[in-house]
């Protein structure tokens, strides 16, 4: 039996979502992608994601206006409820500029700095993930009705199909490529999706092994993980830490520990 007060942030997180989903892809220009290059469409999808953002915390600040607010456009509101939202309302800014279909509007409700509910809404796959603390996860999507949610059951690493991201920092990328070059012999593959937020809930929903990235910052992965973990994965960041911004990985239970310490191996945290 889940928390009321943890069913009726996801409620609110869920609608919150679907109603930014819908504005990104709705509001989206269709000729976005043919000027790709030019300064404007840049500009425009920086205005869809600041529109999104506001719909969120407009809609949440009506029911429940004491609550705080972290997102990546600027929302940054300390609360006194004890509650507060992690919001990124466009994860995988370019993968929506280009017209690619993986990017996500991502929520999570924190009480006391614990992640309690997530919604990881990804609408050019029609498809929602969430998750309460202890309630494991769920999704909706082509098929009928919600679907719970469990990570794929224990493989070695060597037929671990395994996706990252890259930093849009020169340096960064160059080190991470690196990395990825060591992993790709002792994996099945790599892949590159192009959203945290749709990477995690992808190993939740069995279609990935593991999934690691330098770089996140909280709200790119505030609802993945809880995601991940309530679908039965692991999560975590260098050895006894959590996910940050040094580095975030999941897993399912086999392939975790061996890929944190190929990670750490690798130097994969380092500039």
């Amino acid at each position: 039996m889940t928390d009321p007060l943890h069913q009726e942030l996801l409620a609110l997180a869920r609608e919150a979502a679907y109603k930014a989903g819908a504005l990104l892809r709705d509001g989206r220009p269709a000729d976005l992608a043919v000027a790709a290059t030019k300064s404007s469409p840049i500009d425009v999808v920086t205005e869809m994601d600041i529109a999104a953002e506001k719909l969120i915390t407009d809609l949440i600040s009506e029911q429940r206006p004491d609550d705080g607010f972290l997102g990546e456009e600027g929302a940054s509101v300390t609360g006194t409820s004890g509650v507060r939202w992690v919001i990124d309302p466009l994860d995988g800014t370019v993968n929506y500029l280009y017209g690619l279909p993986t990017w996500s509007v991502s929520i999570a409700a924190e009480l006391d700095g614990e992640t309690v509910a997530g919604v990881v809404a990804v609408p050019m796959r029609g498809e929602t993930f969430h998750a309460v603390l202890g309630g494991g996860a769920w999704a909706t999507g082509a098929w009928e009705g919600e679907r719970r949610l469990s990570c794929r059951p224990a493989a070695p690493l060597e037929q671990a199909l395994v996706s990252t991201g890259f930093n849009y920092v020169t340096e960064v990328r160059a080190h991470q490529a690196d990395v990825a070059q060591k992993l790709i012999p002792l994996l099945r593959d790599i892949r590159r999706g192009g959203s945290a937020a749709v990477d995690l809930c992808d190993v939740a929903a069995g279609r990935l092994d593991g999934y690691y990235e330098r770089g996140l910052n909280p709200w790119d992965l505030a609802a993945g993980d809880l995601i991940a973990r309530e679908a039965g994965a692991l999560t975590g960041g260098r050895p006894g830490e959590r996910p940050a911004r040094d580095l975030a990985i999941a897993g399912t239970p086999g392939v975790f520990e061996p890929l944190q310490r190929l990670l750490e191996d690798f130097g994969a945290w380092h500039d």
